[in-house]
């Protein structure tokens, strides 16, 4: 959420941990080194090298995800790749698992993929370093939903950190609010002293009039919800060569996903305060809807559907974050910043004066093609 690179919050997995777990993983070999530890605050992750190639080892509290949890998402990305996407392999166990346990932590194997991680480094809320990667990642993004549609595996069991979709397509948005709430006590308690109803109520009506009818018509499918240039590799000649992290994947609609990508790689979102409200980058907008309809064309209500989700779409993915915070972490300062600063601050970015010219941008570009 800022501009300088915080401390990791899980401790960094050691060299010993990394090779007792990839042993439970007979195909990956036996560890050689590991060469790179990821900073990204949700989980522990390193580079190890084994005598059978490269691997990406990721560490999770389970509070946060379970093997069961891992699981879920795991299908998915099986069902991808026996679509012809090109995803991480998952790596399996002896007995058949994708997963494994110990006493506080859960880890899942990816064998390393093809293409560049020319992102790694960046901050996230990075956008895209050209339109010609955006028009690629829209590309990319359609080709994902394509192959998603046969997926038929119900929406994922509450958790930590998960994009879901209960609220937004809700005829009743701030009560679908009010039971997302309650089913999760340390949010709850969060949100008790504040007041979030109000709050939301107002972004509703503000944002969000006429959203429920257009989402009915949207086909449910499984979406990848991270869409953002850390989460892909890439080809020589710019192309996506491979999609990864699908850890907030979950049963939403594609114009879900399109808005999420939009709202992650069209806004510099880290400027914002620093002296300018003017954060948009309209083009890079319209390049991934035009690179997404050379394989999925997008039709009027498509596109309205998209622009009247791009302020909200964030709001169930921050509750989510806030309650990672305050049940897993009891960390009530970035809970707050969560909420303040992401949750209501990056909706009301779309009420300013920019944040109107980004949604006629994208009207107007949108019906010219």
């Amino acid at each position: 959420m800022g501009t300088a690179m915080e401390a990791p919050t899980w401790p960094a997995i050691t060299a010993e941990e990394a090779a007792a777990v990839i042993a439970r993983f007979p195909s990956a070999g036996r560890m050689t080194g590991q060469h790179w530890h990821s900073p990204r605050p949700f989980s522990a992750a390193t580079l190890v090298h084994t005598t059978q190639g490269a691997f990406l080892l990721k560490r999770h509290s389970r509070g946060v995800r379970t093997t069961e949890g891992l699981a879920e998402e795991h299908a998915f990305i099986a069902h991808l790749a026996g679509a012809g996407l090109a995803v991480p392999e998952v790596m399996v166990t002896a007995d058949g698992a994708t997963a494994v346990a110990s006493v506080a932590w859960s880890y899942e194997l990816h064998r390393a993929a093809p293409g560049a991680d020319l992102y790694r480094d960046s901050l996230s809320w990075t956008p895209f370093a050209s339109h010609a990667h955006a028009h690629a990642a829209g590309v990319a993004l359609a080709t994902l939903h394509e192959a998603a549609r046969s997926f038929s595996a119900p929406a994922r069991r509450a958790q930590p950190l998960v994009a879901s979709f209960t609220i937004l397509p809700a005829a009743d948005p701030v009560a679908a609010a009010e039971t997302y709430v309650a089913a999760r006590p340390a949010l709850a308690a969060f949100l008790a002293p504040r007041p979030w109803r109000r709050e939301l109520a107002r972004l509703f009506a503000a944002l969000g009039q006429g959203l429920a009818p257009l989402l009915a018509g949207q086909v449910s499918l499984w979406t990848h919800n991270d869409w953002h240039p850390s989460n892909l590799l890439w080809g020589r000649d710019g192309r996506v060569e491979t999609v990864f992290d699908f850890g907030l994947a979950d049963r939403t609609c594609a114009v879900h996903d399109i808005a999420t990508a939009i709202e992650r790689t069209a806004l510099h979102w880290l400027d914002l305060g620093q002296g300018t409200d003017d954060i948009a980058d309209p083009d890079a907008a319209l390049a991934l809807l035009a690179g997404y309809a050379t394989v999925v064309p997008l039709d009027g209500e498509d596109i309205a559907a998209i622009i009247r989700l791009l302020p909200l779409v964030h709001i169930e993915f921050a509750l989510s974050e806030i309650d990672y915070f305050t049940a897993v972490v009891e960390d009530e300062d970035s809970a707050a910043l969560a909420w303040d600063g992401y949750l209501i601050g990056h909706a009301a970015w779309f009420l300013s004066d920019p944040g109107q010219g980004l949604i006629r941008a994208i009207e107007a570009g949108a019906a010219s093609r």
